[in-house]
């Protein structure tokens, strides 16, 4: 009957071994880091389309707002809607303080 022997592993066999799996960690986990900064870069953008949005918006609403407060547009509503007009010198009354 003949016997078989298992065959020793070749010196150094277990360092290679080591360094595929470790060369396998490293490939995995560029692919990984890849994917995750394409997300991270989606997720930026997306952030950076509603500031501007954000900012059109604030800009319409500070142009809308001096519109609104201008001195023309508020003397001609207090002549017409509430009858005020500028007093004559004569109606004016200092009071002391």
């Amino acid at each position: 009957m003949s016997r078989l022997y298992a065959k020793p592993l070749p010196t150094g066999s277990f360092i290679m071994l080591m360094l595929f799996i470790a060369l396998l960690l490293s490939a995995i986990s560029v692919a990984y880091c890849s994917y995750w900064n394409r997300q991270l870069l989606n997720a930026l953008y997306s952030e950076l389309s509603v500031r501007d949005k954000a900012q059109a918006e604030y800009g319409r609403l500070i142009l809308e707002q001096s519109t609104w407060t201008a001195h023309s547009r508020i003397e001609t509503l207090a002549t017409d809607q509430l009858k005020m007009r500028v007093p004559d010198p004569a109606e004016v009354i200092m009071v002391a303080p």
